[in-house]
């Protein structure tokens, strides 16, 4: 597999609304724009795809959390995929479902909550929107939350754009209950 570039995008959230965040947020996406083997034909077995999906999301996932910084924690993780529109959409679950989540996992240190995902067909400069939550207790609401991110020259025709994302918090101001953070047993994904 070829990867053509890798492109890592940070967001500071200072402040929602028109209130101070008590602590600053981080969100940060790392995407890696890879050429598709597959675009223009149909691939019954898609095995180099998912085998290649965990060398790539160890390249990604280790960057993002690097970005993240040293002194933060992740709290909140998720993944995106856009396939260049000579491709389809299986592509993309090939590369984000089978094996992604273990370099992602092993990146934040841990994990026990499914990695949310969303995926589509695109063109050059479309955004995508990854979804985000809390990496220990999927129904932490606090951290129901999305980092919207896009390439100018990507994907092309024949590419597939491939993101993760973790943030060292929630939203800013959460205050529409649910379980708490604090709360949270994290002991099966769920609570």
């Amino acid at each position: 597999m070829d990867i053509r570039k890798i492109v890592t995008i940070i967001e500071d959230v200072f402040a929602d609304g028109e209130k101070k965040a008590e602590k600053p947020i981080r969100k940060v996406a790392t995407l890696g724009i890879i050429k598709n083997p597959y675009a223009g034909q149909f691939q019954e077995d898609l095995t180099p795809l998912i085998d290649y999906s965990e060398e790539l999301g160890k390249i990604l996932s280790e960057r993002a959390v690097e970005a993240l910084g040293k002194e933060r924690a992740v709290e909140s993780y998720g993944k995106a995929a856009i396939v260049g529109e000579k491709g389809e959409l299986e592509h993309a679950a090939a590369l984000l479902h089978p094996k992604l989540g273990t370099p992602l996992r092993n990146a934040v240190g841990g994990g026990k909550a499914i990695i949310p995902s969303v995926k589509k067909i695109g063109r050059m400069g479309d955004e995508i929107d990854i979804p985000l939550h809390f990496k220990d207790a999927a129904f932490v609401r606090s951290h129901f939350d999305g980092m919207t991110v896009s390439v100018s020259d990507a994907p092309k025709s024949d590419e597939i754009i491939v993101a993760v994302a973790v943030t060292d918090g929630g939203r800013p101001h959460p205050r529409v209950g649910g379980l708490k953070k604090e709360e949270a047993k994290k002991e099966d994904g769920l609570r």
